[in-house]
């Protein structure tokens, strides 16, 4: 089953006593993403539950009590909510009203592999039942964020999966150090390298790219981000920004024609991520090396 990804507003604060209203942002075969908007107070009464999947809730307003089988506490913006597939919690707002989350669910068997592979552990168990708003995870909660919002499901996969990786490593192993890919696997990395460079037009996704070195996609993105230093999306955004530069100082083509042709949805896309890599406009960037190029060769003649 392929990724699919909903465009669906988030939905407005509930009634009091009603259940927590959920929006599915994205899903794909082994993990889903959903926000969750709730509106319970202090005189509604505490909810219990079980978690279907292993569970990792960030929360992005509000506060509530968390109870389960590993601990309990008082959740609050920043701090992640964290369940184990099988194990029943209990939550409740005595002391607040209503609360936003965004809650990553994960097949037990994608915990595991992370677990194994950026940790070499083959713990997958959380061990507690909250991890606070420490600073090292500050980046990871602006990507969760920023992924509900995502314009590509690529970008989106790589966030809820490094995002995942981040909170396993820490929680489940102590912050153990990530193991290293073997240099067999990253020296596969090339095919994609040429794969990804024939097809930069496409709308490229993590399980087409995975495949091309019967990778899995998480174990992909980690192999592929320690051979070259970035991930997946960053090397095809940027490789489709510079080949449009080129293409914008040695042809005529329209911008709009050039932002398809590399893969950009719309102009507006392109013109947003263009200004943010190359520092200008490229209408404003054709122009000075248009220019650039006149006067050398105005300079030639005179010669």
């Amino acid at each position: 089953m392929g990724l699919h990804i909903s465009k669906r507003r988030t939905p407005p604060p509930m009634v009091a006593n009603a259940p927590p209203k959920l929006r599915v942002i994205a899903r794909e075969s082994q993990w889903s993403l959903t926000e969750y908007v709730c509106s319970a107070g202090p005189h509604d009464r505490t909810f219990e539950e079980r978690h279907d999947r292993v569970l990792i809730a960030l929360v992005t307003s509000g506060t509530f009590r968390y109870r389960t089988d590993t601990g309990e506490g008082i959740l609050y913006p920043g701090a992640f909510l964290l369940g184990n597939a099988g194990s029943c919690y209990e939550c409740g707002h005595e002391h607040s009203h209503g609360d936003r989350c965004l809650a990553l669910h994960l097949d037990p068997e994608l915990v595991g592999e992370i677990a194994s592979s950026s940790a070499a552990s083959n713990h997958s168990h959380f061990r507690t039942a909250i991890l606070p708003a420490v600073p090292d995870l500050a980046s990871i909660t602006a990507s969760i964020q920023q992924s509900s919002k995502s314009l590509t499901k690529l970008a989106l996969e790589e966030a809820v999966l490094t995002a995942a990786e981040t909170v396993v490593r820490i929680v489940a192993t102590n912050h153990t150090p990530p193991r290293k890919p073997k240099p067999a696997a990253t020296r596969r990395m090339a095919t994609v390298f040429n794969y990804i460079d024939a097809r930069l037009g496409s709308d490229l996704s993590l399980a087409e790219l995975s495949a091309q070195v019967a990778m899995s996609k998480y174990h992909f993105i980690r192999t592929f981000k320690h051979t070259s230093g970035i991930t997946p999306h960053q090397y095809i955004l940027s490789r489709r920004i510079g080949t449009a530069a080129t293409a914008l100082r040695a042809t005529k083509k329209t911008v709009a024609s050039i932002a398809l042709d590399y893969g950009f949805g719309d102009l507006s896309t392109f013109n947003h991520y263009f200004r943010r890599v190359m520092g200008t406009t490229p209408t404003a960037y054709r122009l000075r090396y248009t220019s650039i190029n006149d006067l050398k060769q105005r300079f030639s003649i005179d010669r």
